[in-house]
């Protein structure tokens, strides 16, 4: 099944309100022609620098690139999902000797959040806490698993969900790209339907708006308007950290019922014709009749005066 026309990315990134220079990068490739989408399906990449001006963008963006490439690069492997893996483990050696090359002590490292789409198929890898979620038929589902101190501790009971949201750690992350030799990098797969869209975004974005709220965005805007609106919501209570989110809707959904209830309503508008038309019968009857009886009645009481 060739998705080539039921595909619609739209992806955003956006400096925020206190941060003087963006070190998110989006990134993606998508077919041209169905032998392309039959050897590489569609990818989509969002990322998080970490090391200040010159390291943090450095790294998101040479890993997403790096990613890319090394991913459109092995074609023949069967497993899609590890492959994206092995993709991104390659971007992590490429960004570790890029460092070493500069000699100059930086730190530089990122998150990523990636998503392959293959029929009706999704692979989502991360690492760090940039998140991707499943929004479904107004209902929103995070699939990825933040990769980060609170979330460790909310896992481990130590803390509530509540506590996570103001915690003074709630930006340490355990693993990165570039931050080790061999990162963990965790892998999910997801079945689509119709009208499934696929939420990639960074933490700018998460610590501003609960996931609720983008549940009722996704439910009332398309992606274009959505991204759009997420960023600007998260600006307006603060835009801490840069905000960088990606949307993917996946095909669109069949208009089945709306077909049906179409053809009920033309059913109805026809049968009620005939029904109408008596009903004007039976009221110009009545009027007539009434009309007859007045007069009677009239003629009664004038008669009876004459006597």
């Amino acid at each position: 099944m060739s998705n080539l026309d039921h595909i619609t990315a739209v992806l955003r990134t956006d400096t925020g309100q206190v941060r003087g220079h963006n070190e998110d990068f989006v990134s993606y490739w998508e077919p041209s022609n169905a032998k392309e989408e039959a050897q590489h399906g569609w990818l989509y990449i969002v990322a998080d620098g970490v090391g200040g001006a010159d390291a943090g963008e450095v790294a998101s963006e040479l890993t997403s690139d790096r990613t890319i490439q090394h991913y459109l690069n092995h074609p023949n492997e069967a497993d899609w999902g590890q492959r994206l893996l092995n993709a991104m483990q390659s971007a992590n050696t490429e960004l570790r000797q890029y460092v070493l090359e500069r000699n100059d002590n930086s730190r530089m490292a990122t998150t990523m959040v990636a998503a392959v789409l293959q029929e009706n198929h999704a692979y989502i890898a991360n690492v760090g806490d940039s998140r991707g979620y499943l929004w479904r038929n107004g209902r929103i589902q995070q699939i990825t698993k933040d990769q980060s101190l609170v979330a460790k501790l909310v896992e481990e009971g130590a803390i509530t969900e509540e506590e996570a949201l103001f915690h003074p750690r709630r930006n340490v992350i355990l693993y990165s790209l570039g931050s080790e030799r061999s990162p963990q990098i965790d892998l999910f797969e997801q079945d689509l339907e119709p009208g499934d869209r696929l939420l990639l975004c960074s933490d700018g974005l998460t610590r501003h708006v609960l996931d609720e709220e983008i549940a009722l965005v996704l439910s009332e805007n398309e992606p274009a308007a959505a991204t759009e609106i997420l960023i600007n919501r998260a600006n307006e209570r603060g835009g801490e950290d840069n905000i960088s989110v990606a949307i993917v809707q996946y095909a669109e959904q069949t208009a089945v019922l709306p077909q049906k209830s179409a053809r009920a309503a033309t059913v109805s508008l026809v049968t009620a014709a005939p029904a109408q038309a008596a009903n004007r019968s039976a009221l110009w009857i009545y009027t007539l009749t009434l009309g007859l009886v007045q007069t009677a009645l009239i003629f009664l009481v004038w008669f009876l005066l004459r006597v």
